[in-house]
């Protein structure tokens, strides 16, 4: 079974998260002593993650669980979301462990943004899950803003209180979240929201590793077995 991103709400309904509200502190800038940078080698390129352990230390060190256990090798980019309304590209992608019992590792607790700052902008890199707290391996990356992903304390609902956990944003590599979200779809393939959103073929992520500093995709070093 996929984990998910819930269906989106129309933008005339989203409440906008404010710091100034919240009392979360506003994320660090890129080059922090915090900030963990990550290279994403897919089958269409690469994406270098800068990924914030400052504000989103949990999320940010279950993912380099998986990073380090070399987890997300041999995975795949597989749903690529596309939204009806806004201006587009609307919408993001989804890759990692897709459930694999032997590549999980035991749910993060959830980080929501109105504790850690850290907004749905584009290129932010957030955390798939069903119920808050059942976060593993699977993640997603922002083609566009998507505030109705953000915590909204007002929402009646559980899950919108909740929102999704973010944890970074891509600082090389854009191109190819853009090249992957354009690739073909099935039209049958995926259940419930998912179905029509999934890639075929899936775009294969080769190896997920961590590097010393963000450099451009076209000159990003292969990380190392």
């Amino acid at each position: 079974m996929f984990k998910r991103f819930a269906p989106l709400l129309a933008p005339a309904l989203l409440a906008p998260a404010l710091f100034a509200l919240t009392g979360a502190a506003p994320p660090a800038g890129p080059g922090a002593p915090s900030d963990v940078y990550v290279a994403i080698q897919t089958s269409a390129g690469t994406i270098t993650l800068d990924l914030d352990a400052a504000h989103a230390p949990l999320t940010t060190a279950n993912f380099l669980k998986y990073v380090d256990g070399k987890r997300f090798d041999g995975t795949a980019f597989y749903r690529a979301m596309h939204l009806e309304w806004g201006t587009p590209p609307n919408g993001l992608i989804q890759g990692g462990t897709q459930n694999d019992p032997k590549r999980i590792l035991k749910p993060v607790a959830h980080e929501p943004t109105d504790r850690t700052g850290i907004l749905h902008k584009r290129g932010t890199i957030s955390m798939a899950r069903f119920a808050p707290g059942t976060a593993t391996g699977d993640f997603s990356i922002m083609v566009s803003d998507q505030p109705g992903l953000d915590a909204n304390p007002q929402a009646t609902d559980p899950d919108g209180k909740a929102g999704f956990a973010a944890f970074g944003h891509v600082v090389s590599g854009m191109d190819v979240v853009d090249k992957i979200f354009d690739m073909p779809r099935s039209a049958t393939k995926g259940g419930g929201v998912m179905k029509g959103q999934m890639l075929e073929p899936p775009v294969k992520i080769v190896s997920v590793r961590r590097v010393s500093a963000p450099v451009p995709a076209s000159s990003a070093p292969t990380p190392t077995p």
